[in-house]
C-alpha cells in the first residue's frame, strides 16, 4: 500500500497581494490622449486645487490675524507651519496605509475630512482653537499628496508621467494661487472667517468632482497584512536608493526658501513705504498662474531632455528672483516674485515626477518619504525665516533663502552627474 507523499512545510505567513476588484494586467499603462487618462488629469488637478488651497489659504491673512489674536508675525506663521508639519508626518502614515486600501477611496476621504475642518477654523473663537484646527486639517490633508503621486506612477505609461505629474503640480499652483487671492479678496470685503468657510465649502465641492472622476487603480497590488516592519524595511530600501535621499533633500530646500519668502513678503509690503492693503497683498499671488504654466511645461521637458538639467534650471531660477526682491522697486520685487514661483514649480514638478521614475516598488512609501521632507521644510524653514525677518528685516530673510537655495543646487548638480553616468530613463536608480 503506497503511503501518501508527505505534506511539505507550510510556509510563514506573509503579507498577501489583494488586487483591486477591476484588476488589470501589470502592464495595463493609461495612455495619453485616452478618455481614462483625460479624466484622471481632470481629478488629480482638483485634488491639488483642494488640498493647496486649504493649505495655503492663511498665508494672505498673517498681518490680519497679528492684529486680531495680537500675536507676533513668527507667531502667526504657525497657522501655515502646523498645517505643514502634521501634514508631513501624516504623509508618512497615508503613503504605507495607501498600500493596502483604494488610493482613491483614501484621497476622497481625506479632501472631505479636511474641508470639513477648514469650515471648522473659521468659527473657531480662539488662535489656540484656530491651531489646533489646522493641525488636524494637516493631519488629513495628508491622504492626498503621496497617494496621487503613487497613483500616477502607477497608472501613467511613463513616457506621459512627467506631462501628467507636471499638471497634477500645477492643480496645486492653481489651488495655491485661487486660495490666497480669493480668500483675501473675501476677507477684504467680508471677514477672513467668511472667507475661509466659503473656501472649505468650495473644496467641498471639488472633492465630489474628483470622486465622479478619477477611475479605481487597475495597477495597484493591495497587500493586506503589512506589519510596521514590512514599512519600515519600504522606506529604509528607498533611502539606500543613491538618487532618492537627494530629491527629498531638494524638497526640503526648494520649499523652505518658497514658504519662507511668501510667509514674509506680506509684512514687508503692508509696511512702510508700500502700505500695500488686503486685496492688493492677495493681487501679488496671481504669479502663482505662471507656476500652473511653468509645472506643466517642465514636466514635458524633462520626459525629453532629461530631468537634471531641467532641475538645474529651476532652482538657478529661483536663487535669481530671490535676489531681484532685494531691490526697492516695485517691479524689481514683482518680478523676483514670479522667477522664485516658475523655479520653484519647475523643482517641484520635476523632483516629484523624478521620485515616481527612480523607486523600485512601494512607491506609496517613496512618495511618503519625498513629501515628508517637503512639508518640514515648509514648516521649519517657513517658521525659521521669521527669526531672520525679526533681526534683520527683508535682506536677512533673502540671505536665508539663499543659503537654502545654494545648498539645493549643489544637489541639483550631483543628481545630473548621476542621471549622466545612470542613464536618463531612471528605471534603476537614475
Amino acid at each position: 500500500m503506497l503511503s501518501a507523499p508527505p505534506v511539505p512545510p507550510r510556509a510563514p505567513a506573509q503579507a498577501k497581494p489583494v488586487a483591486p476588484a477591476d484588476a488589470h494586467p501589470a502592464d495595463a499603462w493609461t495612455e495619453p490622449g485616452t478618455g481614462a487618462y483625460r479624466r484622471i488629469s481632470v481629478a488629480l488637478f482638483l485634488a491639488g486645487f483642494s488640498t493647496f488651497s486649504l493649505i495655503y489659504a492663511v498665508q494672505p491673512l498673517l498681518p490680519g490675524l497679528v492684529d486680531e489674536f495680537h500675536i507676533s508675525p513668527s507667531v502667526s506663521a504657525l497657522a501655515l507651519s502646523v498645517t505643514t508639519g502634521f501634514l508631513a508626518f501624516s504623509i508618512l502614515c497615508a503613503g504605507a496605509f495607501s498600500e493596502a486600501v483604494s488610493r482613491r477611496g483614501l484621497m476622497f476621504a481625506s479632501m472631505m475630512g479636511a474641508a470639513l475642518l477648514h469650515i471648522g477654523s473659521a468659527l473657531a473663537p480662539t488662535w489656540y482653537g484656530v491651531l489646533a484646527l489646522r493641525a488636524l486639517e494637516g493631519v488629513l490633508l495628508g491622504g492626498v499628496p503621496a497617494v496621487a503621486m503613487a497613483y500616477l506612477a502607477e497608472e501613467i505609461h511613463p513616457r506621459a508621467l512627467g506631462a501628467a505629474m507636471g499638471l497634477y503640480v500645477g492643480g496645486t499652483a492653481f489651488g495655491g494661487m485661487m486660495g490666497r487671492v480669493g480668500i483675501g479678496i473675501l476677507a477684504e470685503f467680508a471677514s477672513w472667517r467668511a472667507a475661509l468657510g466659503i473656501l472649505g465649502i468650495v473644496d467641498l465641492v471639488a472633492a465630489l468632482g474628483f470622486f465622479a472622476l478619477l477611475p479605481a487603480s487597475r495597477n495597484a497590488v493591495r497587500r493586506s497584512g503589512v506589519t510596521l516592519l514590512q514599512h519600515r524595511d519600504a522606506w529604509l530600501k528607498h533611502l539606500r536608493n543613491p538618487g532618492l535621499p537627494l530629491l527629498f533633500a531638494t524638497g526640503f530646500l526648494v520649499l523652505g526658501a518658497y514658504v519662507s519668502t511668501f510667509n514674509y513678503l506680506t509684512f514687508r509690503l503692508t509696511a512702510a513705504p508700500y502700505g500695500f492693503g488686503q486685496g492688493q497683498i492677495s493681487a501679488i499671488f496671481t504669479v502663482f498662474l505662471f507656476g500652473v504654466v511653468a509645472s506643466t511645461v517642465a514636466g514635458s521637458l524633462a520626459d525629453r531632455l532629461g530631468r537634471g538639467p531641467v532641475l538645474i534650471v529651476g532652482v538657478l531660477t529661483m536663487a535669481a528672483g530671490n535676489a531681484l526682491t532685494c531691490l526697492t522697486a516695485l517691479p524689481g520685487i514683482f518680478a523676483g516674485i514670479v522667477a522664485v514661483t516658475v523655479g520653484f514649480f519647475i523643482a517641484h514638478a520635476v523632483a516629484s515626477g523624478w521620485v515616481g521614475r527612480m523607486a523600485q516598488g512601494s512607491k506609496g512609501h517613496a512618495s511618503s518619504l519625498y513629501l515628508l521632507t517637503y512639508y518640514l521644510g515648509s514648516s521649519l524653514m517657513g517658521s525659521a525665516g521669521g527669526w531672520f525677518w525679526s533681526a534683520g528685516g527683508w535682506p536677512a530673510v533673502a540671505g536665508f533663502n539663499a543659503g537654502l537655495l545654494g545648498a539645493a543646487l549643489a544637489l541639483a548638480l550631483r543628481l545630473r552627474a548621476m542621471e549622466g553616468t545612470g542613464g536618463r530613463q531612471g528605471e534603476n536608480g537614475l
